[in-house]
């Protein structure tokens, strides 16, 4: 089976030579989502405005490959600072529910320029 590339303009744009997204089947793998508009300007508010302008790229990266972020199986999560663990977990629920979670690793990590990076595994079938 032949993968399948994923560009979306209602995304900020790769930060480097990769996709935004590879759907392999009834898998979908999503690049890693920084708080950034579609025209690439970044978000530098606070760590709540960073969290939900990466975690809306990664909706729009999913979308525009023809999935939901309800039907992550897996979401990596990477904090500049880990005390902001609690604010990201309180956004995250905006996004991906209570219910029926993904499994999840978040880990620090030494980000430049952003607070937060998320990336996420779909499953589709």
């Amino acid at each position: 089976m032949p993968k399948r590339i994923v560009m979306s303009d209602q995304a900020a744009p790769p930060g480097g030579p990769y996709s935004h997204a590879v759907v392999a089947g009834d898998t979908v793998y999503l690049a890693g989502a920084i708080p950034a508009l579609p025209d690439g300007t970044r978000v530098t508010g606070s760590f709540e405005e960073q969290a939900r302008a990466a975690f809306r790229n990664l909706a729009a990266v999913a979308e525009a490959a023809g999935a939901r972020l309800d039907q992550a199986v897996r979401v990596g999560v990477y904090l500049r600072d880990f005390a902001d663990f609690p604010a990201m977990n309180a956004i995250y629920s905006e996004f991906f529910g209570a219910e029926n979670l993904p499994v999840r690793t978040t880990v620090p990590v030494p980000l430049v320029g952003f607070d937060i990076e998320v990336d996420a595994v779909l499953y589709t079938g």
